[in-house]
């Protein structure tokens, strides 16, 4: 088989996986979430047990499982409480927004400035606020469906080994197989734990910080924080503006900011978007990389285009998964003589990791 023929194969399989995987979304991204949830809840019980001499796995797996949910479900409340604050002062906030759209609109050299409740009840935002009802009820059925799928992998889970056994009666095989998902299963779980870490840690510093400097509703937004820093790059980016942006429009601006040349909301915004930033740049940059060490192991620029890819094929499931998925694919790809060539590209550092099984075997 020539060198032309087989690239023309490697250019239609690929091209049959993005498909398979676009029109699939709905099922696979959802199952794909249920694996990683599973895969944290697992790590989970496994410090728990690790931690302790008298709780065994199983009901240290039955711990994590309430912890997790349990922070889920009050995760939700915070949401739906911040959500009810916003709306208590909701005809104050409008008021500061409806000056902030006049003044764009005055600093553009444009007239007859729009108000918020016109902008939200003309066809653009009925459209834009369907979409998002939309997504909401979307996600509660999703939500459901990845807990019933947890649930199914962890009564799966006492089957794997006989199944791996039966599937690879070599025992060569069998051990290269098991020795590569372990490496897979072991990254992703350092991955997500570690990201899970960092984002608590940013979270933690700057709830305290919006409290000290007199932001409204100061958990809800670093619950919102918290929840994007699981997204590479872009979340770490978004979440250093989601708090600018309410300071920039809250009603009441604590007395000690400084009264400039400019309206006093931009000056709190500018302040607030420092402090964030700090925090989101400095653990991002300085304590990230030595907890995460090589357990990610990406290409900046790979991270980048596989957030934008996962996107695309997955939506804002791909986007939370992009980083963990891509690294699951740079060590299947690195097993083979015949991919290592893409694991290499995928890499920060050119040296995927290659189990010893797998290059005797090739």
């Amino acid at each position: 088989m020539g060198s032309a023929t087989k690239t023309g194969i490697w250019i239609i399989a690929t091209g049959v996986i993005i498909a398979l995987l676009y029109f699939g979304r709905e099922i696979l991204a959802t199952f794909a979430m249920a694996v990683f949830l599973f895969l944290i809840i697992e790590g989970f019980g496994t410090v728990i047990n690790n931690a302790s001499r008298t709780i065994h796995i199983g009901p240290a797996r039955i711990l994590a499982v309430l912890l997790v949910v349990g922070g889920f479900v009050g995760f939700i409340a915070l949401m739906a409480d911040g959500v009810a604050e916003f709306g208590r002062d909701g005809s104050e906030y409008e008021e500061k927004i409806n000056a902030l759209i006049a003044e764009i609109y005055r600093l553009a050299g444009l007239k007859d400035a729009p108000t918020l409740t016109q902008l939200v009840f003309n066809e653009g935002g009925q459209r834009f606020f369907a979409t998002i009802a939309n997504s909401v009820r979307g996600l509660s059925g999703d939500i459901v469906l990845i807990l019933i799928y947890v649930a199914f992998l962890f009564t799966a889970q006492s089957m794997w080994t006989q199944k791996l056994d039966n599937i690879f009666p070599d025992s060569q095989k069998r051990e290269m197989v098991r020795r590569i998902g372990n490496d897979a299963r072991l990254a992703i779980e350092t991955y997500l734990w570690t990201q899970t870490v960092i984002s608590a840690m940013i979270t933690l510093l700057t709830y305290l910080s919006l409290l000290a400097l007199g932001v409204q509703n100061a958990l809800f937004l670093s619950a919102v924080i918290f929840v994007l820093n699981y997204i590479p790059t872009v979340g770490s980016i978004v979440a250093a503006l989601v708090p600018p942006l309410f300071a920039l429009v809250q009603p009441v601006i604590p007395g000690w900011v400084p009264a400039l040349a400019l309206d006093e909301s931009y000056v709190y915004a500018a302040i607030v978007f420092a402090i964030v930033s700090f925090w989101q740049f400095s653990i991002g940059n300085f304590v990230q990389p030595r907890m995460m060490g090589e357990s990610l192991n990406l290409s900046a620029l790979v991270v980048l285009l596989s957030l934008a890819i996962w996107g695309v094929i997955w939506g804002i499931p791909g986007m939370f998964l992009s980083a963990p998925l891509t690294v699951l694919m740079m060590i299947l790809f690195a097993q083979s003589p015949h991919t290592r060539w893409i694991a290499i590209l995928l890499s920060a550092d050119g040296k995927p990791k290659v189990r010893a099984a797998a290059e005797e075997a090739a």
